[in-house]
């Protein structure tokens, strides 16, 4: 993560069903679905004036630390995170292991 995100708090919007950071007033989020022992990853979006400033990995790489301090399973719905964890696979200890993709991560 690039250190000008390092002190952006990462918000768990439980109205919009969204993890969230706000860099500038615009915002970068990841859409999810929470079950008692799952927390699903959906979509990963930034808004236009966040292109290309690492926000989306900011809010995936904080957004996954969350999920493992929670002691939850992660099913990574979202190709942007599905991604992530294939170039990161030392993320790959959260993710549910029923999860289908599971073993091209």
């Amino acid at each position: 993560m690039k250190p000008e995100f390092e002190n952006i708090p990462l918000v768990k919007n439980e109205t919009k069903k969204r993890f969230e950071i706000e860099v500038n007033g615009h915002f970068a989020f990841i859409n999810y679905g929470e079950r008692e022992h799952q927390i699903a990853l959906v979509h990963t979006e930034a808004e236009p004036e966040l292109a290309g400033t690492g926000a989306a990995a900011a809010v995936v790489e904080k957004t996954l630390e969350f999920i493992k301090e929670s002691g939850k399973k992660l099913l990574p719905f979202c190709p942007y995170v599905f991604a992530y964890i294939k170039k990161h696979p030392e993320w790959k200890a959260i993710v549910d292991e029923k999860f289908g993709g599971y073993d091209q991560l």
